[in-house]
């Protein structure tokens, strides 16, 4: 029997502009499946200066998708949709979130959930006091608590914070735009990300010193916000910001791509990355830093490749036989293929939601 056509409204970052945050491509894969499974989505997005100006999908061709100026304008045209919804979900860092938290656990009559795609980052700013999007008296009145992070932060989750119930939701990746396709190898090893402080730190040591100590290697650096004052390797090729249409030529020009992971997500552990899924969808092999839990997505030495220096990397990148490189390549995408895709993360967000409806119809 085909589970029931859901009525679902989400509050989330963006979906219309993937300039400077993963959540776009994210909602984007969601939306996609929740609808392909007949459910109805409505996609509210705060209409700010920064995405409206870095729009590359305006006008999301799955579900709908509506602007808003305001709380004052979010209340006043989707109260109703709001109300009659059987999920309603808020993501992090939606600017005003905690007020849009508020009202929507006082005004849905559905299952209410909230989407933290930073669930580390959350956590860490919560102890300080700094989050505009949530704060620990809102966690307990959503019904649901998805998380990009696994593992004992849900428990953390539970039993700290009072979250009713706190469940995995990780990223995802789409096959159909995410794949291997014969491209020109133009560089060694690459990185995707937009600049953080504490990623940093790993770039420095796991690309750009690798570049340094290698000078026939090809190197490149894809991601805006980069600061005046890094000091880039001749060999290193800077690419300020790549649209997602882009994303796949970009990992298939590559023989390694790195992933780094933000230092908050580390100490937490079970944070894979969309860059993760992204890369080794494309059968690209992968070099990632070390952190607890990246053994429950990928198999290290198998299906992905660990380094804690640069010796490491150039390791595989000078020393790897070809086949055993795109072997690594051809395991990895056939895990992220049979586990995480975004047809698998509607179907568990589903499962989810429809738990809940049956526990609240039952009491």
């Amino acid at each position: 029997m085909s589970p029931p056509e859901l009525r679902i409204v989400i509050l989330g970052l963006s979906i219309t502009s993937s300039w400077g945050n993963g959540h776009a491509t994210t909602y984007r894969g969601l939306v996609q499946e929740l609808t392909a499974r007949g459910h109805d989505v409505l996609f509210l997005e705060r209409d700010v200066e920064w995405y409206a100006a870095n729009r590359d999908l305006p006008r999301p061709p799955h579900g709908r998708t509506a602007l808003y100026h305001d709380l004052r304008e979010l209340e006043r045209r989707f109260a109703g949709q709001v109300r009659d919804a059987d999920l309603v979900m808020v993501g992090s860092y939606v600017p005003e979130g905690a007020k849009v938290g508020e009202w929507v656990t006082r005004t849905a009559h559905g299952v209410t959930a909230f989407y933290d795609i930073d669930t580390p980052v959350t956590l860490a700013r919560l102890a300080r006091g700094e989050v505009e999007y949530l704060t620990t008296a809102l966690i307990p009145r959503y019904h649901l608590y998805l998380s990009f992070t696994g593992g004992p932060t849900l428990e953390l989750l539970e039993r700290t914070y009072g979250a009713q119930a706190a469940r995995a939701l990780y990223c995802s990746v789409d096959p159909a735009i995410y794949h291997p396709e014969p491209v020109e190898l133009r560089w060694d090893l690459g990185y995707m990300g937009t600049y953080s402080p504490d990623r940093q730190r790993g770039l420095t040591h796991l690309l750009m010193e690798p570049a340094r100590l290698w000078w026939e290697g090809r190197f490149v650096v894809a991601g805006p916000q980069y600061p005046a004052s890094v000091r880039w390797p001749a060999n290193v090729r800077r690419i300020d910001h790549l649209p997602p249409a882009r994303h796949r030529g970009f990992y298939n020009a590559q023989r390694f791509t790195l992933n780094l992971t933000r230092a908050d997500m580390i100490a937490a552990g079970f944070s894979p990355s969309v860059r993760l899924f992204e890369a080794a969808a494309c059968g690209t092999s992968i070099v990632s830093d070390t952190w607890n839990g990246i053994e429950t997505v990928l198999t290290p030495g198998s299906e992905v490749l660990l380094a804690r220096s640069a010796a490491d990397v150039l390791g595989y990148l000078r020393e790897m036989p070809e086949e055993e490189r795109l072997a690594i390549g051809a395991r990895a995408r056939a895990r992220i293929l049979a586990e995480h895709t975004a047809a698998h993360r509607a179907e568990e967000l589903e499962g989810h939601v429809l738990e809940l409806m049956a526990r609240q119809t039952s009491t």
